[in-house]
């Protein structure tokens, strides 16, 4: 790229070689633009033919080589947004998706107790945990993760939000939750089958966070299968999963005594995210 560019111009061509990697490579130009520029996306718009210093240019083009490598936008900035939340991410955890704030938005919608007792399994970032317990400032979450990693950075997340009513604690599932009951757990468990074609493109993040055993299915039964015995009778489960999962999660669900089980599709329109109310 040539110097004494224009934020347009370098824009322009930074989407033609973002292209290569990412089908919304506009965005990811724009994204890179107002990390480096430290601008919200209006300021592009209406100073589109300010010129970018050289320490700027040097900055943006390095990372459209990193990105060029299939590096995730996200890992490369130390954050992420999810939720009106800007999160903290690292190579420990999953990059937080816009796909999982329809789990966030279900929950908010469902019939719970105003003081909610919720448990989120496999937290990661805590994106999910977090993001309820800014709205719902009266429920008390738990956020479990079994990767340490994970666990830190869920907690420095937690704090640098100043978010009091989420306890991080380190857990493999259920292990460490001592009989504690909750109306209501939330999971992005691993749901991808270890055969997956898509894996590959999704090479940066954390394998042990994508994929589980019997196609995909192994900790989704296992959450599912345990779960009832951490609800209070009435209580909720609500589990992203595969976009091929719903009709298998929907029979897991019922056989573990759930009902008013019911699935969602993401904005995508795949089938996304399932869920039931334990029988009373």
């Amino acid at each position: 790229m040539a110097p004494c560019q224009s934020l347009s111009q370098w824009q322009k061509q930074a989407q033609h070689k973002l292209s290569l990697v990412s089908p919304t490579a506009d965005i990811e130009a724009r994204l890179c633009l107002c990390h480096v520029l430290k601008v919200t996306n209006t300021y592009l718009y209406s100073h589109a033919q300010r010129l970018l210093t050289d320490t700027e240019l040097a900055a943006l083009n390095q990372l459209v080589s990193a990105r060029l490598t299939g590096q995730p936008l996200a890992y490369l900035f130390g954050y992420w947004h999810f939720y009106d939340l800007k999160l903290q991410v690292n190579p420990s955890t999953l990059i937080p998706r816009a796909d999982t704030e329809l789990l966030v938005e279900q929950a908010l919608s469902l019939p719970l107790p105003e003081q909610a007792r919720v448990l989120d399994l496999g937290t990661g970032t805590g994106a999910i945990a977090l993001a309820l317990a800014v709205n719902r400032p009266l429920w008390q979450l738990t956020a479990v993760d079994y990767i340490a990693g994970a666990v830190a950075l869920a907690e420095q997340n937690r704090q640098q939000l100043n978010i009091p009513n989420v306890a991080v604690v380190q857990s493999n599932w259920f292990d460490a939750i001592n009989g504690q009951r909750f109306d209501l757990i939330v999971s992005n468990p691993p749901y991808i089958d270890p055969s997956d074609s898509h894996l590959s493109a999704l090479r940066f993040e954390p394998i042990t966070a994508l994929t589980a055993s019997q196609h995909g299915l192994a900790d989704l039964r296992h959450i599912i299968e345990q779960a009832p015995a951490h609800l209070t009778t009435g209580g909720w489960l609500y589990l992203e999963h595969g976009y091929d999962q719903a009709e298998a999660v929907r029979g897991l669900l019922t056989a573990a005594g759930f009902n008013q089980v019911q699935s969602q599709r993401d904005y995508g329109n795949n089938w996304r995210i399932t869920g039931g109310c334990l029988a009373l």
